[in-house]
């Protein structure tokens, strides 16, 4: 770490309507892959820390899952989350889709900042700039503006990188004073167990698409590291029934085996060295009611509480 006296440090948080593109600027701004990207909304579940260095600033970025109308406990404690990693933030970026433009959901994020802002700066961030023409962009900020006081507003394409830079100069220059946070080579502060299972969970969620939308999720059981550099993982993929097993499965284990050789390949790559991956599918039809296993995706169960 460095205390140097010139040094910034402080908090951002990513928030938006579910796949806005959250997870894909982290990933950009960090450089790394530390969130779960798919193209299926709610994929982020819990608060995911990436850093990113700028000039003599470290920028702690925490992607929130998507703020959306919550129906299950799941759910609610997602959107409970979204609001708490804000209200931690220095900093608020508020994503929205150019194409979408200004949804029921956005109103509804809209009407909570104003309320839970707290005085924090909002930057809006206009995602998805290249589905839509100037004038529309043009358009989208002025009545986006006239709804909410934003501190600056910027149009990017988090994919293609577009404007991202000038986004993430300017977090700099908000940030606080003050020694960094995190060692200058860490670039998250989820441990590699979560990081490791939410790999797979990605490689899941991709394979399976609509058959299993959220009714799984993943653990890493345990983690060795052996004496030759490599590492032995098993992790367990919970499902809520005996039927989403044989999905999860696939035709004579085609499915997981796929799964399992995807994730160890990003693995391999994510650490620099080899590792053994070894996968089990265990039924727990109230998985979804389980304290423990909110805390092992990084959420508060209380939080759902109707």
């Amino acid at each position: 770490m460095t205390d140097q006296p010139d040094t910034r440090a402080g908090f951002v948080a990513l928030i938006g309507e579910p796949n806005a593109g959250k997870s894909t600027l982290l990933n950009r701004m960090v450089g790394a892959k530390v969130s779960i990207v798919t193209h299926k909304v709610q994929t982020t579940r819990a608060r995911i820390r990436g850093v990113a260095i700028e000039g003599d600033t470290q920028i702690v970025f925490v992607d929130t899952p998507g703020i959306f109308r919550p129906r299950r406990h799941l759910d609610r404690s997602m959107v409970a989350a979204a609001w708490t990693g804000a209200a931690d933030a220095d900093v608020i970026v508020f994503m929205v889709e150019a194409h979408r433009g200004i949804t029921d959901g956005v109103q509804r994020i809209i009407d909570g900042l104003t309320e839970k802002a707290g005085g924090r700066r909002v930057a809006l961030a206009i995602n998805k700039i290249d589905r839509v023409e100037a004038p529309v962009l043009l358009g989208l900020t002025q009545d986006m503006n006239a709804l909410f006081e934003f501190a600056e507003t910027f149009m990017i394409s988090a994919e293609k990188g577009h404007g991202v830079g000038d986004l993430k100069a300017w977090l700099a220059a908000q940030m606080p004073h003050g020694p960094w946070l995190y060692p200058e080579d860490q670039i998250a502060d989820l441990p590699m167990r979560m990081i490791a299972a939410e790999i797979t969970r990605e490689k899941l969620t991709l394979r399976l698409h609509q058959e299993l939308p959220y009714q799984l999720t993943v653990e890493t059981e345990n983690w060795e590291d052996k004496k030759d550099g490599s590492a032995r993982i098993e992790q367990l993929i919970y499902v809520a029934r005996d039927g989403h097993k044989g999905i999860v499965l696939g035709k004579k284990g085609e499915t997981v085996k796929a799964v399992g050789k995807a994730a160890r390949e990003e693995l391999e790559e994510f650490l620099g060295r080899k590792v053994h991956l070894f996968l089990q599918i265990k039924v727990r039809p109230k998985w979804l009611e389980e304290a423990e296993r909110y805390s092992a995706i990084g959420l508060d169960f209380s939080d759902g509480k109707t």
